[in-house]
């Protein structure tokens, strides 16, 4: 053989094992960088994992106080309702006594006042069983009026407390 071909053999020699060994230590970084980026993976995914665990703790919390007040406002409803269904039946009751003139409303007369004209007499008869001050029916009708507005303004008062009674809840 001749010196130049030996020349060119070794220089393919070197050539091949300079290569090889490029590729042998590209080959271990490879597997190097593989292993690490597994880990920051792994390292990512158990992060993930504990936040949706938190998450999902934080929104099961949320919803059970959710639930918790939503059943309070329900409890609160049904003594609210209640409460108005009693204060109508007690004006229903009291509409009935006065239509039935089983009740008669009266107001209290004013006795030193000489200008209303009231033929009431203000200390009763020796024979009378009146104690106390003197009084006047009410027409029935407008006995009847004043319950109606009574009865208007119990309704708005139970609504007034159920509102408040509903904020009151939900800033708690």
């Amino acid at each position: 053989m001749a010196p130049v071909q030996k020349l060119a053999g070794l220089l393919v020699l070197v050539v091949l094992l300079i290569t090889a060994g490029a590729v042998g230590a590209w080959k271990v970084q490879d597997w190097r960088y593989g292993k690490q980026l597994a880990e920051q993976a792994q390292l990512h995914q158990d992060d993930l994992a504990t936040i949706s665990s938190a998450a999902a703790t934080q929104q099961r919390a949320e919803q059970d106080k959710r639930l918790a007040l939503e059943r309070r406002l329900a409890t609160a409803d049904q003594s609210h309702h209640q409460e108005l269904t009693n204060a109508q039946k007690d004006q229903a009751r009291l509409r009935d006594r006065l239509a039935t003139a089983d009740l008669r409303l009266s107001v209290l007369v004013d006795a030193a006042d000489t200008a209303s004209g009231c033929t009431v007499p203000a200390t009763p008869a020796t024979g009378g069983l009146v104690h106390g001050a003197p009084r006047a029916r009410l027409d029935p009708a407008h006995a009847q009026r004043i319950v109606g507005i009574t009865d208007a303004g119990d309704r708005g008062l139970i609504a007034l407390q159920a509102c408040q009674a509903y904020v009151r809840a939900l800033t708690r």
